[in-house]
């Protein structure tokens, strides 16, 4: 009887694009929303207002984009250069890689004769493979991807800074700061709940983190709007 393979989802696969996708949401509804309340503080017209708002979401996306690319390179850049140093070590030392995998296997639990075996089959298989994924911990679901961090990135912020510059534009200057406020701390109330729920963590817990620091935010830079604004 054929046996029907069992195939499973792991949350860990989607750990590249869903942190740099909430990051980059989570700072577009933050930085553009405390921006137009600090500005809207200092009572500037709502002309001013959009301008400082769309200026914020180009900025802080294109921001968010190279701040992502450069950070991600990096660190592919590192795992390039371990994986060249393990395979010229491979070339030049095959005999003391092989005993280093062993070692592994034998930490991780099996007995130095079964040790032995497993090193010598995955080694046979994709050596360099083995000690990617054993010895640096580096498998193909969680390489740096720098590009595809870069956009998701600098869309996520574009998206998220589209909320609260939406009902500035939408709304009149009389009740701006309160529908600004309104629907952003909503926005990262959802936001975090739906993160926390696809990393498999609590939902009010998600939720209730990324909207207390939005809070303060915003709270924080429409002060500073309003004494500046007072003051000027």
């Amino acid at each position: 009887m054929a046996k029907t393979r069992h195939w499973e989802r792991h949350r860990t696969l989607r750990m590249g694009w869903l942190r740099a996708a909430v990051l980059g949401a989570n700072d577009g509804i933050v930085s553009t929303a405390s921006l137009l309340l600090g500005v809207e503080a200092a009572d500037a017209s709502q002309g001013s207002v959009l301008i400082a708002g769309l200026a914020g979401l180009v900025a802080g996306a294109m921001s968010m984009a190279a701040g992502e690319y450069v950070s991600v390179h990096s660190q592919a850049d590192t795992e390039a250069a371990d994986l060249e140093k393990e395979r010229r070590e491979l070339e030049t030392d095959n005999e003391s890689e092989h005993n280093e995998l062993t070692a592994i296997y034998i930490g991780r639990g099996l007995d130095a004769h079964l040790a032995r075996q497993v090193a010598d089959q995955l080694m046979k298989h994709d050596a360099l493979g083995a000690h990617a994924r054993d010895e640096l911990g580096i498998t193909p679901a969680q390489r740096a991807r720098p590009i595809q961090a870069a956009l998701a990135s600098a869309a996520s912020f574009a998206a998220g800074a589209a909320l609260p510059l939406a009902v500035a534009a939408l709304v009149g200057e009389a009740h701006g700061i309160a529908l600004i406020a309104g629907v952003s701390l909503v926005s990262l109330a959802v936001l975090g709940g739906v993160a926390a729920r696809a990393g498999g963590a609590r939902i009010a817990t998600g939720a209730l983190r990324v909207t207390f620091w939005g809070a303060l935010a915003m709270a924080i830079t429409a002060a500073v709007g309003h004494f500046v604004g007072t003051a000027v």
